[in-house]
């Protein structure tokens, strides 16, 4: 296996040149549902919050199921795909190939496909795959419209109802299709944080079980270098490809990219699953605090957008929990006139970091790699 290309825009700008296009994988758009289980525990660590809270709870006829509730990304499904895009054309000047994957959904490349002027994208999903005590995701590209709605039943049946023997039918299904790519998403993260040894070892059981129809792993630009670097040692033990993943929610284009030769979708799977070529060019925000980066989303999951059709231009217009009376998605604006006060008070301390001086100073004080060190470590490791 030829190992893969790993290079920093800021550190070779002209390495594009060689290459005829741009790739921009997993990012989302507002068809994708985001969990947010998390909201109690981070509750726990912050007094305040928690007693906001309860007091919130408290007075509403609605209570608000955490385990159940979750976020749409604000960006819409043709803002996203100009957003990866021009990126693409305007930094990189290459031609682009965008593919979109929501959570459990290919509402945003379907939608695409009905606007005027044919836009070319790939039917594409980030599936949320059960397993033992994990939940792993894949990111399936490329799949064919006549058995795309098929999949997405199969998809949605094994989540919904996770057998061992299923889930090798589907992937082995999808690995039968030559032009669809299936790519493990940052497959080190340990969402549902049963602890590092247990995840460890039930990865390894997945792996085992199912390396024959996996296509490449991913460097995902919202994960720092040091788990992306043992992804790249995952990923040559298993002889596989590294490939890029943005892993976008917010409206900053993705932070990694594949460059390619390929001019459609389904010759760069082959240049994938075939050739085993891969070159993965991280783009300038990498470089960035990760801290700094991950807030920047929250910024931008928190900003009003007027310019919005009704009922997505607040945040919470774009925030739902299960309705405990109607069992339906409730979006929390049906709670409240108004979000609570505290809230407002939260989130302007949030957007502060929006401001030049106060990102000057959060980077200073968080630090992270600069720019020379990183692209020092990314070509130690890609060379080692």
């Amino acid at each position: 296996m030829t190992p893969a290309k790993i290079s920093c825009v800021w550190n070779q700008p002209e390495v594009a040149a060689k290459y005829r296009t741009a790739v921009s994988l997993h990012s989302h758009t507002n068809f994708s549902k985001e969990s947010l289980h998390f909201i109690p525990a981070f509750a726990d660590k912050w007094p305040v919050l928690q007693r906001a809270l309860d007091r919130q709870c408290k007075k509403s006829c609605r209570p608000v199921d955490f385990s159940t509730a979750y976020w749409r990304p604000p960006v819409s499904a043709k803002c996203a795909f100009d957003l990866e895009s021009k990126q693409i054309e305007h930094v990189l000047d290459l031609m682009s190939l965008v593919s979109l994957t929501d959570h459990d959904s290919m509402g945003a490349p379907e939608s695409l496909r009905l606007l005027p002027g044919e836009i070319q994208i790939p039917l594409a999903v980030e599936w949320s795959v059960p397993f033992e005590d994990a939940v792993f995701h894949l990111g399936v590209h490329n799949l064919p419209p006549n058995l795309a709605p098929t999949f997405m039943e199969d998809f949605a049946e094994y989540t919904r109802s996770p057998c061992t023997s299923r889930l090798v039918e589907i992937m082995a299904a999808l690995h039968e299709i030559p032009d669809v790519l299936i790519v493990f998403n940052h497959p080190l993260w340990d969402q549902l944080g049963p602890g590092q040894l247990p995840f460890q070892l039930v990865l390894e059981r997945f792996l085992q079980q199912h390396i024959e129809f996996l296509h490449a792993f991913e460097l995902n630009a919202m994960r720092n270098w040091s788990e992306n670097k043992r992804v790249v040692a995952l990923a040559e033990f298993w002889q596989k490809p590294v490939i890029s993943g943005g892993d976008r929610h917010g409206c900053e284009p993705s932070g990694a990219l594949n460059l390619t030769r390929a001019t459609n979708f389904s010759q760069f799977v082959q240049e994938i699953r075939e050739e085993q070529l891969s070159h993965v060019l991280f783009m300038s925000q990498y470089a960035e605090p990760r801290s700094l980066r991950f807030w920047q989303t929250v910024i931008d999951v928190l900003r009003d957008y007027p310019e919005y059709p009704l009922g997505s231009q607040r945040w919470d217009e774009r925030v739902f929990h299960i309705d405990c009376y109607t069992g339906c998605d409730s979006p929390l604006s049906a709670l409240w006139k108004a979000p609570p006060p505290f809230l407002g008070r939260i989130f302007s301390v949030i957007r502060m970091a929006e401001k030049k001086s106060v990102r000057h100073a959060l980077s200073y004080t968080f630090g992270g790699k600069t720019d020379l060190t990183l692209t020092s470590e990314i070509a130690c490791d890609a060379n080692a």
